[in-house]
């Protein structure tokens, strides 16, 4: 009924009663043919064919050359009243339902890893759940003043650019102004899918191009589920360090957004003795061996550290040369929590780690340094 009232808003029928009629018939005939259940859940997601709609041509069109059918057009239209579902990663299960899959070809996968590739979401991604986002992308090509999201409307995909000027305008005093264009790559309309809040802008084609689509529930359950567990995971390595026990709830999910996950092949040097000190970091996965030169300039192992463990630390405060090399062992990820984003975030080291001044000074003994050499730096 939501999207048949949409409908009809655009369309202006001379006969509703006819318009309707014909609306619900191809409805019904759609279902039936693609062996859809004619719930009310499940037409929001399906248009008839035959329909003419706002925006889009008769939806006839959604076959393809071979007769496979191809992506619902109902994917860029926008829903006007649709109602944001609450989302809770803990209550959802991971085999509620079967996971979406576009076929694509050499060509097309090579160029949405492409893509992709510096997206930001999907950094935390495991390489099992980015194949998975990946499968479930599909492509649409886009024409000079092609609409993708118009400001105000509810969130139903992710996109990510493949090529092509889009701009991006937002409604200033009544008035759509210009405030910027991506050309070329980047991606855009996460932030109405995370917050269940309407689309901020509107984002116009300026030219042909191609873009890649993620739809709201794949969006939810993969990518928003795998932040929500890289947080807490982050926020549980954090509480584990005596120097940031102190650090409140808000302070710390800061603190947790800002580490940044990287990977280590087997042999990899994580950093260097008398390097220069700009992260600490944290063993989300594998195992770390920690060696120091001794008199003969021959590395000796000290420890190996696990997942859990935590080494750099004191970069947070000292700012001195590093006092070992640490290096991966087999296939590792470590958190990395880079000291200036730690001090924009909470301010000055030292005025953090005075919370826990008594478990801080016991570890600066066991390194031969003090409170009185920090001071005076």
């Amino acid at each position: 009924m939501q999207d048949f009232t949409f409908v009809a808003l655009k369309e202006k029928p001379t006969d509703l009663v006819d318009f309707a009629a014909e609306y619900f018939i191809k409805l019904r005939d759609n279902n039936k043919k693609y062996g859809v259940a004619a719930s009310s859940s499940e037409a929001q997601s399906t248009k008839p064919r035959g329909v003419k709609f706002a925006g889009g041509g008769d939806s006839d069109s959604d076959l393809s050359s071979d007769g496979e059918p191809e992506p619902p057009k109902n994917r860029y239209a926008r829903r006007q009243s649709v109602c944001a579902e609450a989302y809770n990663p803990d209550e959802e299960s991971d085999d509620d339902e079967p996971a979406v899959i576009y076929p694509k070809t050499d060509v097309q996968r090579k160029r949405l890893n492409e893509a992709v590739k510096n997206i930001l979401l999907f950094k935390s991604l495991e390489p099992e759940q980015l194949n998975q986002v990946l499968d479930a992308m599909f492509e649409r090509t886009t024409v000079v003043d092609d609409h993708i999201i118009d400001q105000g409307d509810d969130g139903d995909n992710f996109y990510v650019i493949d090529k092509g000027i889009f701009d991006i305008y937002v409604k200033i005093d009544g008035t759509d102004k210009k405030v910027g264009a991506y050309n070329n790559k980047g991606s855009f309309g996460e932030l109405a899918l995370m917050y269940n809040t309407p689309r901020a802008a509107t984002i116009v084609a300026a030219s042909e191009g191609t873009i890649w689509a993620l739809d709201r529930v794949t969006f939810r359950k993969i990518v928003l589920k795998a932040a929500y567990k890289r947080r807490m995971m982050h926020e549980q390595l954090l509480a584990k360090v005596p120097m940031l026990e102190h650090l409140n709830e808000f302070e710390r999910m800061n603190v947790a957004d800002a580490l940044e996950s990287c990977p280590f092949q087997d042999g990899d040097l994580i950093i260097k003795q008398g390097d220069g000190a700009q992260s600490m970091y944290f063993i989300e996965k594998g195992v770390c061996s920690v060696k120091m030169l001794d008199d003969n300039n021959s590395e000796v192992e000290l420890v190996k550290l696990k997942e859990g463990d935590y080494f750099g630390e004191l970069a947070l405060v000292t700012h001195k040369p590093r006092a070992a090399s640490v290096y991966a062992e087999g296939r590792t990820t470590v958190a990395s929590l880079d000291i200036l984003a730690f001090e924009r975030l909470l301010g000055s080291c030292m005025d953090v780690m005075k919370r826990s001044i008594g478990d801080y000074e016991k570890q600066l003994e066991t390194l031969g340094l003090s409170n009185r050499d920090l001071r005076g730096k």
